[in-house]
């Protein structure tokens, strides 16, 4: 299986050594050309590449959908991708790069500062669908299955899980998200974001550009993420477990009963 690598390694337990076989994560520099020219090196898990420099680009604002893309190639070791588009595009300025606090050294080229206007999505969900959705979200996380060091994220609708990804930044989980909807089809708008990973400002920064309206995560958001899913209108949950959840932010998409109202 891709993204997997697999090693022997000496383990210290109840005063005993063994040497086990094993695996972990892989991880490896993926290059971006775009038109022909370097654009990025992206720290990433090395599988389905395509569909991860369809959504950075798409995240980036450099294409707007599939019918931008002329022809999208994975070079055979795996370590690079040529995108041809149908119109051209300047590589950023190495100054605009900005590296973020993902795992691995997320890269927008993007002002996280900026604003973005606040959403308007009448999504809902119940608590009691979080946490299926969540428990659905554990289930497919393959990679992690076995190597236990990777991210997973998921788009749903509440009902179901649509798409899911894995790699060993958080953020590239969501390109990828971005990149397989691309693929299939598939509109984000007012879908839901369950990540396993913290929600840093990047993460809520891209789930705007998605028009995500709830985003979720076993973790917590930070500070900045907090403030800019209040001023962006997005609901930004934390700390999903079995039967509990805190959430920061646009706490009217929460379905309660009336019972739990009168808690509040």
């Amino acid at each position: 299986m891709s993204g997997i690598f697999h090693l022997d390694y000496a383990e210290y337990a109840n005063g005993e050594w063994k040497h086990l076989p094993g695996a972990v994560t892989d991880e490896a520099p993926l290059r971006l050309h775009v038109n022909g020219r370097e654009w990025a090196t992206i720290m990433c898990t090395p599988r389905e590449q395509d569909e991860l420099a369809l959504g950075f680009l798409r995240a980036e604002g450099v294409i707007r959908g599939l019918d931008d893309v002329r022809r999208i190639v994975v070079c055979p070791s795996g370590t690079c991708v040529e995108v041809w588009l149908k119109h051209d595009a300047e590589p950023p300025e190495p100054g605009r790069r900005v590296i973020t606090s993902g795992c691995g050294g997320g890269l927008t080229f993007s002002d996280l500062s900026a604003r973005s206007a606040p959403l308007n999505s009448t999504a809902k969900i119940t608590p009691e669908q979080l946490f299926a959705r969540m428990h659905d979200l554990y289930r497919a996380a393959r990679l992690y299955a076995i190597t236990k060091g990777i991210h997973t994220s998921a788009l749903t609708d509440g009902e179901r899980l649509l798409l899911t990804a894995e790699d060993v930044g958080r953020h590239n989980t969501l390109d990828r998200l971005w990149g397989k909807a691309m693929k299939q089809s598939i509109a984000t708008e007012g879908l839901i974001l369950l990540a396993t990973g913290r929600i840093s400002s990047e993460m809520l920064s891209k789930a705007a550009r998605m028009g995500l309206p709830i985003v979720a995560s076993r973790t917590s958001p930070t500070s900045l993420s907090v403030r800019l899913g209040r001023a962006w209108n997005i609901t930004v949950i934390g700390y999903v477990r079995r039967n509990s959840l805190r959430v920061y932010s646009a706490p009217e998409r929460i379905i309660m009963t009336a019972a739990q109202v009168t808690l509040l």
